[in-house]
C-alpha cells in the first residue's frame, strides 16, 4: 500500500468511528488498519487520532488532514471515473434518501430508465419522508420537496411543486363545491401532518392572501392516504399535482378554483457543499432534470383534464 491507500484508511477509520468499522468496510484486518494508520502518523511526524477506551477523537492536526485528505480521494476517484467513463459506461453505487410518495411514483421509474442505459451503475434508495443528515448517513444526494433552509447543502432544482386544492365529484355532488377560502370552513378537510405549517392553507383570493379556518375529518403523514381518502369522497385535500394528476386525469378528483394555493414549492436535488460531486452524482442529477423539467410531465398529464372541468362550471 502506497500513501494514497494510508491516506484512505485514515479517512474511513474517521468516518466509520472505529477500526473496526473501517476495516469492515476495506475489507481489510483490522490489525492491518491500525498499523497503516500508526505507520502514516510516524511519517507524519503528529498524532492525527487521539485514541481511548470508548472513542476516537480527531487531534488538530487530524482535523486538517482529514480535510485535505478526503478532499484528495474525492478529486482522485472523479479524476479516475471521468478519465474512464462515457455516456454508456458510467459505474459505481449511488445511495439516495427521497420522499416516500415522490419516490414511489416518479424516481422509482426514473431509476429504472437510468440503470437501463448504466448496467454498471448500482443504486440503493432510502424512501422516508424525514430529512436525512447527507454527510453523517452517507448518502451522495437526497431528493427535498419545498423551501430548503440548510444553507450546508447544494441544491439544484429539478421541477416545480404546484399545491392542487380538490376533491372527488361525488364529494362535491354531496356537499357543493367551495366558491372562496372561507367556505372552507364548511367542509371536512384531509390534513398533511409531515410539513410545517400543514394546518394552515394559505390563498390568494381577490388580491388578499387569506388562511381560512378549516376542520380536518382526516389527519394522515402521507400523501397518497390522503388523496386516496379524497378519491373515496371523505374530503377536501390540498396536495402537490405530482401525487393526485393521474386521478385528475381520470376524473377521480377535481381541481376546485378556490382561491391560488400558496404552498407551491420546487423539487430540489440536494448534494454535500465544499466538495465536487463524483461524475456519477452529477450525470444522475443532469438526468433527473432532463426527465423531470422544465415543465414536470405529471403538470403535463393532468392539464386536459383540469381545463374540460372548468369549461363545465
Amino acid at each position: 500500500m502506497g500513501r494514497l491507500e494510508d491516506m484512505e484508511i485514515f479517512v474511513r477509520v474517521v468516518d466509520a468511528g472505529s477500526f473496526t468499522g473501517a476495516a469492515d468496510r476495506l475489507g481489510l484486518a483490522k490489525s492491518l488498519v491500525s498499523r497503516r494508520l500508526a505507520r502514516l502518523e510516524e511519517r507524519l511526524g503528529a498524532r492525527l487520532i487521539a485514541r481511548t477506551t470508548r472513542k476516537l477523537a480527531l487531534t488538530e492536526a487530524g482535523r486538517a488532514f482529514y480535510e485535505r485528505a478526503r478532499r484528495l480521494l474525492e478529486e482522485t476517484a472523479d479524476a479516475e471515473a471521468t478519465a474512464m467513463a462515457t455516456a454508456a459506461d458510467l459505474k459505481g453505487r449511488l445511495r439516495i434518501a427521497a420522499p416516500m410518495s415522490f419516490g414511489q411514483l416518479h424516481l422509482a421509474p426514473a431509476v429504472g430508465r437510468f440503470l437501463a442505459d448504466h448496467p454498471e451503475v448500482e443504486i440503493d434508495v432510502d424512501l422516508n419522508d424525514r430529512f436525512v443528515d447527507l454527510v453523517g448517513e452517507g448518502y451522495a444526494l437526497a431528493i427535498r420537496i419545498g423551501r430548503l433552509k440548510d444553507s450546508s447543502l447544494v441544491a439544484r432544482k429539478l421541477a416545480s411543486s404546484r399545491m392542487v386544492l380538490c376533491a372527488s365529484p361525488a364529494y362535491i355532488a354531496r356537499r357543493g363545491r367551495p366558491k372562496t377560502p372561507a367556505d372552507l370552513a364548511q367542509h371536512d378537510c384531509l390534513l398533511y401532518t409531515n410539513r410545517a405549517a400543514g394546518d394552515v392553507w394559505r390563498f390568494r383570493s381577490g388580491g388578499r392572501t387569506t388562511a381560512p379556518p378549516i376542520r380536518a375529518r382526516i389527519a394522515a403523514n402521507n400523501g397518497d392516504f390522503l388523496a386516496r381518502a379524497a378519491i373515496d369522497g371523505l374530503g377536501i385535500a390540498l396536495l402537490p399535482s405530482f401525487i393526485v394528476f393521474e386521478a385528475l386525469a381520470k376524473g377521480e378528483l377535481e381541481e376546485l378554483p378556490c382561491g391560488e394555493p400558496l404552498d407551491d414549492s420546487a423539487i430540489h436535488a440536494v448534494l454535500p457543499a465544499g466538495r465536487q460531486p463524483p461524475l456519477l452524482v452529477r450525470r444522475f442529477v443532469d438526468f433527473l432534470v432532463s426527465e423531470f423539467g422544465p415543465e414536470p410531465y405529471w403538470d403535463a398529464l393532468s392539464r386536459p383534464r383540469r381545463r374540460s372541468v372548468s369549461s363545465r362550471r
